[in-house]
């Protein structure tokens, strides 16, 4: 059997950064975890840098402790990227089938993938992903992989993803600052997917919500191919200040009082119960009503799925979703919040919890880890795959041949 690539993976998050070191096992389809790094975040909000030494800083410390665990010097890394400035778009492009008797070539499908890529961005944005969706050979339409069929004209839908210049320039420099080069990078709801959803379930029609400490990154499917990723920008943050606000608490206690005693269910029989917690000032005590805890989360869960309601429908896949919501992330720990979920989107509702992960996995159980274990199941089914992977930068269609591969149709 070949040696398997030791990869590297970051979740840079607003509440955390967990560096991941692994390798496939000899099974190969398990991943062996050899490297943990979690620390705190530091300098990053709602998913994006800001404060750049600070972020550099604590992403160090996150792969010191990857280092010292793996035993490895760690010196490329795949890092997530999130934020609300990310948006997406359908493009199209149609070109000549190459002659031959051979049918479509991989050179086809790259000539059609470059063409549904050239959309006009302004100079301050830039592509991505292009994460193909479908093609048509001819009059043959809903091809899933074209490769090898006969016919004249090759014509793909791919989905464009887009985001901002600087916070990846941004991203970038904190990780180079870290003493490591950033080698590709991941939409973290499309990373999520890959720890989360099933074959079936892509196939069917469903979404995958990723709901963060500073953002909800999701991701639509239909026929197995990824149609629309957006990020919400609410996340945990968000139901932790509505109670520092409301109850007037520290935003730490708020924390702590969420993460002990929060739900969002409104039918718990102890929510008449008291709780104790430090307030603002000396020697300060503030007594909590759970009920008045559970209301004040309940409310922002509403408003967080009527948002997400709202996104799916402005797309058009209201419809398209029998599989319904897969969440993860770690607000989707929250008790109560899935029963929220469908009550205001009217889908089916499931926790995923990444799985087929073996070594040292105790501290990355659940699903506030789906995007850090989603990258690494993806990016190495793709470099043990490949003898030597295309770099980021070579071209505009970043990700067409590589993790991406996994979430496409065929």
């Amino acid at each position: 059997m070949a040696e398997q690539k030791q990869i590297t993976v970051i979740d840079v998050g607003t509440s955390k950064v967990v560096t991941l070191v692994g390798e496939m096992a000899e099974s190969g389809s398990d991943i062996v975890v050899s490297g943990v790094g979690i620390v705190p975040a530091r300098g990053i909000k709602r998913g994006q840098i800001v404060d750049v030494k600070e972020a550099a800083e604590c992403i160090r410390e996150s792969l010191d402790g990857a280092e010292h665990t793996s035993a490895t010097k760690i010196t490329h890394v795949f890092a997530n990227f999130s934020g609300s400035h990310v948006q997406s778009q359908t493009g199209t492009g149609t070109v000549a089938i190459g002659r031959g008797d051979q049918g479509v070539s991989q050179d086809d499908v790259n000539r059609a993938l470059e063409q549904a890529s050239s959309v006009n961005l302004p100079s301050n944005r830039d592509i991505l992903h292009v994460i193909p969706q479908k093609f048509k050979v001819d009059e043959q339409d809903g091809i899933r992989s074209p490769q090898g069929m006969l016919g004249f004209r090759l014509e793909v839908s791919a989905e464009i993803i887009t985001g901002a210049v600087s916070p990846m320039q941004n991203l970038s420099k904190c990780l180079r600052n870290a003493g490591v080069e950033l080698q590709d990078v991941v939409l973290s709801s499309l990373a999520s997917a890959e720890a989360s959803l099933t074959p079936t379930e892509r196939e069917m029609g469903c979404m995958v919500l990723d709901v963060g400490a500073g953002t909800s990154d999701l991701a639509i499917f239909v026929d197995g191919a990824v149609w629309h990723a957006s990020v919400i920008d609410v996340g945990g943050w968000n139901f932790t200040n509505d109670l520092a606000y409301v109850l007037h608490l520290p935003l730490d206690i708020s924390e702590k009082l969420k993460l002990q005693h929060g739900t969002c269910s409104l039918e718990s029989p102890t929510l008449e119960h008291p709780v104790t917690v430090e307030g603002f000032g000396d020697d300060t005590q503030v007594t909590v009503i759970k009920r008045d805890v559970a209301e004040i989360l309940h409310a922002r869960a509403e408003e967080l799925f009527d948002m997400i309601g709202q996104e799916i429908k402005r797309t058009g896949y209201d419809g398209l979703l029998p599989a319904g919501v897969i969440l993860t992330g770690g607000a989707a720990q929250m008790p109560g919040i899935r029963e929220v979920a469908r009550n205001k989107l009217h889908l089916p509702v499931r926790i995923a919890m990444p799985a087929q992960l073996v070594g040292l996995v105790d501290a990355i159980q659940g699903p506030a880890f789906a995007t850090s274990t989603g990258m690494l199941r993806s990016t190495m089914q793709e470099e043990n795959a490949r003898p030597a992977r295309r770099r980021r930068g070579n071209s505009n269609l970043k990700g067409l041949g590589g993790w991406l591969k996994n979430l496409l149709p065929g």
